[in-house]
């Protein structure tokens, strides 16, 4: 191990969040092995992950459920819970359920746990939205069989399915799926390689899994979330450091296992730590972008919006963001840049710096009066705390009244879902990111979703898009698709759906001990294993 001081108040921490989770409760030899602790960009307090989009309470739902297909690393869908067949008209699609597919309280995954999970997520996801607007039927005739039958061909039904984010239908128990999707589900027996363990559950300080024995992965290697799903470890416990300084003395001194994101300026500190591994889990990376909330104003105003849009540079946000050229891109495609469906049209006004004159004459001109907008400011995601710090100042730069208000993220993540005045509780805009996969076409991207009420956060109705959108379902190629995607690009950029900010990559850091990773976007731990030191 490298010879660093030590952080005693970070090891306190570790020791308490250990203790709650349970991990202490014996001798530490007899789990050196086998529990691998990570701290995760965020801490998790909500644990439905239809009811969120929250990255955090995706990987939870990772750890404890299965889904019935799955893209591996080329975005192919493959079998995971069940095979499929397709009939020749399109429209009827038979999912059948492997051999051994047992819920964590032991009873067995059935087809009617499949027809109540996809409905629940159906209500919720966007693409999902769109696939039961031509559902004509969703059945199971017996317990292996899932028959969905469809009104008119949806092509990328096994594309929307199968997606890693951003709510991935997850199979619970039809019992549970049956809570209503606007309400939280209380009940967390999963189907997956991990079982939550509820008693040692603290919220925002600690969640530990253990190797659920009966899950029965797949035959074919893991390739990201297809694949055998193997589980080489009995514990994995996430502990919380909001203190990014206190997380990597941690590592370094080999307290922790695992760092899912790095602040990149504090990357020097691991140079002198032989022990540990630095390296980005992903070559796509990730994109940030700032959400309006469409229900109140100033923001339902379309040309505040814009004024938003021009007030704000990619440059100056990803700068203070990463620090170093080397981990950033502008990047005006809404799709990612380098992605099929990217495209840059209409993106000059985020992509070519802050033009705060140009704003402020638009705020003029639509009128706006001085209303106080409500930025959330979460303060303890190293990805997420600089976005709003320099979006408020570029917004005050060009005529906004700004009141942003710091908390945590996982505040932002339950506050977000109020549709109240910001007055009453509400809010006006708050940042995010998201990996490149998870907004790399208009069915999987939440906020090109223009339903209104049912729409992703902020809540803006827009036929326009919502009939593009279609479109592309209907498109009958990739050159077509292409076209409806631009389209899309163009409309987005011109209504402000959301304020696209650029790509960035963050890197990961881990110990030596620690191997076998699945280079995926998305965190997992099957396929892991943790070497003795």
């Amino acid at each position: 191990m490298p010879t660093l001081r030590p952080n005693f108040r970070g090891t306190r921490h570790l020791a308490a969040a250990l203790l709650a989770g349970g991990a202490l409760l014996a001798p530490a030899a007899a789990f050196a092995e086998t529990t691998i602790t990570a701290v995760m960009h965020s801490a998790l307090r909500v644990l439905d992950p239809v009811i969120t989009t929250a990255h955090i309470t995706r990987d939870h739902g990772y750890m404890i459920y299965d889904v019935l297909t799955a893209v591996d690393e080329t975005f192919t869908p493959r079998p995971q819970m069940a095979d499929w067949t397709v009939s020749e008209d399109g429209l009827v699609y038979t999912f059948t359920l492997r051999d051994g597919l047992m819920f964590h309280d032991g009873a067995p995954v059935t087809g009617e746990d499949v027809v109540a999970s996809l409905t629940r997520w159906g209500k919720r996801d966007s693409g999902g939205q769109l696939i039961f607007d031509v559902t004509a039927s969703l059945e199971a005739p017996d317990d292996k069989t899932v028959v969905w039958t469809l009104s008119a061909p949806f092509p990328p039904l096994l594309n929307v399915i199968s997606k890693q984010s951003a709510v991935p239908p997850f199979i619970m128990p039809a019992r549970v799926a049956a809570t209503s999707s606007d309400e939280t589900i209380t009940d967390y027996v999963g189907s997956g390689p991990f079982r939550f363990v509820e008693d040692a559950y603290e919220p925002g300080v600690s969640v530990t899994y253990e190797k659920f024995d009966d899950y029965v992965p797949r035959d074919e290697p893991a390739s990201w979330m297809a694949g055998g799903k193997v589980v080489n470890v009995d514990r994995v416990v996430w502990t919380t450091m909001p203190d990014s300084l206190t997380a990597i003395n941690a590592l370094a001194a080999g307290e922790i296992d695992y760092l899912e994101q790095v602040q990149v300026d504090l990357l020097p500190i691991l140079d002198g730590a032989p022990d540990v591994t630095v390296e980005m889990r992903d070559p796509l990376g990730f994109v940030t972008i700032g959400r309006p909330n469409f229900l109140h104003p100033p923001f339902d105003n379309k040309k505040v919006r814009q004024a938003a849009n021009l007030a704000l540079s990619q440059e100056d946000v990803l700068a203070t963001m990463m620090g170093s050229p080397d981990y950033y891109t502008v990047c005006g495609a809404i799709f990612g840049c380098g992605t099929p469906l990217g495209d840059e049209t209409g993106s000059e006004p985020i992509t070519s710096g802050a033009h705060p004159e140009e704003a402020k004459a638009l705020l003029e001109e639509a009128g706006y009066d001085g209303t106080p907008i409500v930025l959330m400011a979460p303060t303890d995601v190293i990805s997420l705390t600089n976005q709003p710090v320099v979006a408020a100042q570029a917004l005050r730069n060009a005529g906004f009244n700004v009141d942003m208000q710091p908390m945590d993220w996982q505040s932002v993540v339950q506050r977000r879902a109020q549709q109240n005045p910001p007055s009453e509780g509400g809010w006006n805009i708050f940042f995010t990111n998201w990996m490149v996969p998870e907004i790399s076409d208009p069915l999987i991207n939440v906020m090109v979703n223009g339903r209104g009420n049912e729409a992703w956060f902020g809540w803006p109705s827009d036929p326009e898009i919502e009939t593009l959108r279609a479109e592309y379902v209907q498109a009958a190629d990739d050159a077509a698709r292409k076209a409806v995607a631009v389209k899309i690009q163009a409309h987005v950029m011109d209504n402000v759906n959301y304020i696209h900010l650029g790509e960035y990559k963050m890197p990961q850091a881990r110990q030596n001990t620690i191997q076998n990773m699945i280079p995926s976007p998305v965190p997992v731990f099957w396929a892991m294993t943790k070497e003795a030191d």
